[in-house]
């Protein structure tokens, strides 16, 4: 991270702060999270498309499967995947890896308008939040969860707090003492002073849901969860043999 990034962290946290007494208190105990932190285990390296369909692949489903699907894509199409390769393996073959027939449209539907240039995810970095997310929905299988995933873990904007994310509404149920989590108005509502500083919100309430010092991202568990597999596996072979 650079000198740039964490003072703009450190300025939004104090910033949060200053507004909201229970974001004060979660930063005392939970720290500052980096919002921006992009847990994929170098999988889809600089691709943001690759990426976008990392975030499609696991919609409703673990870390670890989606992780599985997305190698298993990768290992079909020979290299990181883009549009021309998705299209090039087809509906048959993309199905064939564990994808159901919704998001195996989806992203072909994504691949063929990256590759027709009605829509550019490498280029995203100019377009407005809104402009973001108004391309990305209008495919169809991706919603705003997605897009706003993508406007966080991508595109690093600083602003974006994804008001229907079950753990959102379960965190600001919790830290404000509500007898039930808020619906996605009520999230919009009470978000609204944390301008222009909502993303950095957002992950300090995702982490609020995980003890101190554990992973608060599914993906991040995931990879510690087959890093601890991968050694335990290696230490075992290591083992000397019983002699008896």
């Amino acid at each position: 991270m650079t000198s740039d990034a964490r003072g703009a962290r450190e300025a939004a946290y104090q910033a949060l702060a200053g507004t909201e007494p229970v974001l004060a208190r979660l930063a005392g105990a939970y720290g500052r999270p980096d919002p921006f932190e992009w847990f994929d285990g170098g999988r889809t390296g600089t691709s943001k498309f690759a990426a976008m369909l990392l975030h499609i692949t696991g919609q409703r489903i673990s870390a670890a499967a989606a992780f599985t699907i997305y190698d298993r894509i990768t290992a079909a199409s020979g290299a990181v995947p883009d549009a021309s390769s998705l299209l090039t393996l087809g509906p048959a073959r993309l199905r064939a890896v564990g994808l159901p027939d919704a998001k195996t449209r989806c992203l072909l539907e994504l691949a063929g308008r990256q590759e027709a240039g009605l829509i550019d995810l490498e280029s995203m970095s100019a377009l407005t939040d809104d402009e973001v997310t108004s391309a990305l929905v209008a495919v169809p299988g991706i919603g705003l969860w997605s897009a706003q995933a993508f406007l966080l873990r991508q595109l690093h904007r600083p602003d974006v707090l994804p008001a229907t994310d079950t753990g959102i509404r379960r965190a600001i149920g919790r830290e404000w003492n509500l007898p039930r989590p808020p619906t996605w108005h009520q999230v919009g509502t009470t978000s609204a002073a944390w301008a222009p500083y909502r993303s950095y919100a957002a992950a300090l309430l995702w982490r609020s849901l995980r003890p101190p010092g554990e992973p608060s991202d599914p993906k991040a568990r995931a990879l510690a969860s087959a890093s601890r597999a991968q050694a335990a596996g290696t230490s075992a072979r290591r083992a000397p043999a019983d002699p008896r």
